[in-house]
């Protein structure tokens, strides 16, 4: 009965790891995942196997393997400016979109220069010209952002930026027909 038991704990130990998936380490740092990096950020990406030296240098967590992750800078680009620690959050108030007209969105990837401006590198998505306009013009006018860095230097990066205005409206929902 006892081996019966440390076979489940084991089998279940087993399926814990595997169900987790590899380590990730993003410059150094252990993270729980890699989805939030932006690719154009992404300077290297080395995939170690799950061997026993792997594991003896990572640990246990290593036991699926490790994704180590080494980014075009060592500090990322920062917005503070106005008030807002939140490049978002600052296009929401600068934005002007009256709370009556429908709902908007638009995803950007951006450019942060080493000197701190952000300029539209690509449109990923935009319901409306008229709206994806005031946001184009809320971006030129914005302060300048604190750069990323790499070993001391100014360097540039990407960002993502989804906004949705008016703030706690929702998008309609697009009804289509499926032709199989």
């Amino acid at each position: 009965m006892r081996h019966l038991l440390l076979g489940i704990l084991l089998t279940l130990s087993t399926m814990t790891l595997s169900a987790r998936g590899p380590l990730y380490v993003v410059n150094g740092t252990r993270v729980e995942s890699i989805e939030h990096i932006e690719q154009a950020n992404i300077e290297r990406i080395d995939v170690l196997p799950a061997t026993e030296e792997t594991i003896e240098k990572w640990g246990i967590e290593a036991s699926e393997g490790v994704i180590i992750v080494t980014l075009k800078y060592d500090t990322p680009a920062l917005f503070n400016a106005e008030g807002f620690n939140n490049f978002t959050t600052y296009l929401q108030h600068k934005v002007k979109w009256d709370k009556n007209m429908p709902a908007e969105r638009v995803s950007l990837r951006i450019t942060v220069d080493s000197e701190g401006r952000a300029t539209i590198a690509k449109v990923l998505q935009s319901t409306s010209r008229q709206y994806q306009k005031r946001v184009e013009r809320a971006i030129a006018m914005s302060p300048c952002w604190t750069p990323a860095t790499k070993n001391g230097k100014a360097v540039e990066s990407t960002e993502l930026v989804n906004l949705l205005l008016p703030e706690g409206k929702q998008l309609p929902v697009e009804h289509g027909v499926i032709i199989m």
